[in-house]
């Protein structure tokens, strides 16, 4: 779980990164739909057991309703790394999506660093995580996560126009100093105005 929330936190924050530069032909995301997820490996340390997002398609802005099951077989300390490969399909070929200002396929490197940047060590972690007892900074115990159905809200996005549309994959691999800890491929369709 806590795999899955860094990768879309790095990929939402890339995003609104990525809002706050030109916004000369940007185009706002409407609909996500048809989300997928599946494990690369049912024996990486990490592995999601349960995933759901509602409702499909999602609207954006808007609600959308997640709970997740994981299970955590090692306690996950830094340095961790999570390497996301982010593929957009064109002419029926997916095509990779190179690394451009933190948006696309990047490696987001000091994961730990980054939570404290976002979460100062000694504050309450956000809610839903706060009430479930879902630690937002490292270490994070070896032991079973569970969020249960919880609502987020999803801001307005407005991305490049060659980015709004269409359908994606994306593989988020986590690692440690030991190797692989967690790998998750994510399927979802991106609609614009």
């Amino acid at each position: 779980m806590k795999l899955l929330l860094l990768s879309v936190g790095c990929v939402f924050a890339s995003l609104a990164d990525a809002n706050e530069r030109d916004s000369s032909r940007r185009h706002s995301v409407r609909r996500l739909e048809a989300f997928s997820w599946a494990n690369c490996r049912n024996a990486e340390p990490v592995v999601i057991k349960s995933l759901s997002i509602k409702p499909d398609p999602v609207s954006i802005p808007g609600f959308l309703r997640a709970s997740v099951f994981a299970s955590v077989g090692v306690s996950l300390q830094a340095p961790l790394t999570i390497h996301l490969t982010l593929e957009k399909e064109v002419a029926g070929i997916w095509v990779t999506i190179p690394c451009i200002e933190e948006l696309g396929s990047c490696t987001y490197e000091n994961i730990c660093q980054q939570l404290d940047a976002l979460i100062p060590p000694g504050q309450n972690c956000p809610e839903p995580l706060f009430t479930y007892g879902i630690p937002c900074h490292c270490p994070f115990k070896k032991g079973d996560y569970n969020l249960p159905d919880s609502s987020f809200y999803i801001p307005s996005l407005d991305l490049p126009s060659w980015l709004t549309s269409g359908n994606y994959k994306a593989t988020a691999i986590l690692s440690g100093e030991k190797g692989s800890l967690a790998c998750v491929k994510i399927s979802i369709s991106l609609r614009a105005d």
